[in-house]
C-alpha cells in the first residue's frame, strides 16, 4: 500500500539564505514548500545524471548547420540507432543554415548521455543543450 500525504521536516539556515529564500519564492509566485519540492527534485535529477543511473525524462536540443554535406543523413541514422529512448522530434528552421531540433527523450540514464555524446560530436552540429528531469 502506498503512503499518501505529506511529510513534514525541519531545515536549518542561515538567516541571509533564508531571506534571499524567500524574497525569490515570492517573486516566483511559489510558496517554500513548493520551492523545496522542485529544488529536491532537481539535485536527485542532477544525482542520477552524475552516477549515470536511472530513469528521466527530457529533451535534447540541438542547434546545427544543415549545409554541412550528409550531417541530417548521420543525425537521422543516430536517431534511429536510439529509437529505444527517442519518443518524438521536432524540426524547425532558424535561417538558410541553421537548423534547430528538439528531441523528446525517455529512458536510461547511460542511454541518453551516449545518444547526446554522440549527437553533439558530430561535425555541423553547433550546440547541444540538455534538459532532464524525472518522470
Amino acid at each position: 500500500m502506498t503512503k499518501r500525504g505529506v511529510a513534514r521536516i525541519s531545515v536549518s539556515v542561515s538567516p541571509e539564505l533564508l531571506k534571499e529564500f524567500d524574497a525569490t519564492v515570492k517573486r516566483m509566485g511559489f510558496d517554500r514548500s513548493k520551492a523545496v519540492q522542485a529544488a529536491m527534485r532537481n539535485f536527485l535529477t542532477d544525482f542520477r545524471l552524475q552516477e549515470g543511473r536511472g530513469t528521466v525524462a527530457g529533451a535534447l536540443v540541438m542547434v546545427y548547420d544543415h549545409k554541412v554535406k550528409g550531417l541530417e543523413e548521420t543525425l537521422t541514422d543516430l536517431q534511429h540507432r536510439f529509437e529505444s529512448v527517442i519518443s518524438s522530434t521536432m524540426h524547425i528552421h532558424l535561417s538558410k543554415h541553421n537548423c534547430l531540433e528538439i528531441v523528446a527523450v525517455r529512458g536510461e540514464v547511460k542511454e541518453i548521455q551516449a545518444l547526446a555524446q554522440k549527437l553533439m560530436t558530430e561535425r555541423g552540429v553547433k550546440q547541444l543543450k540538455q534538459v532532464i528531469v524525472m518522470p
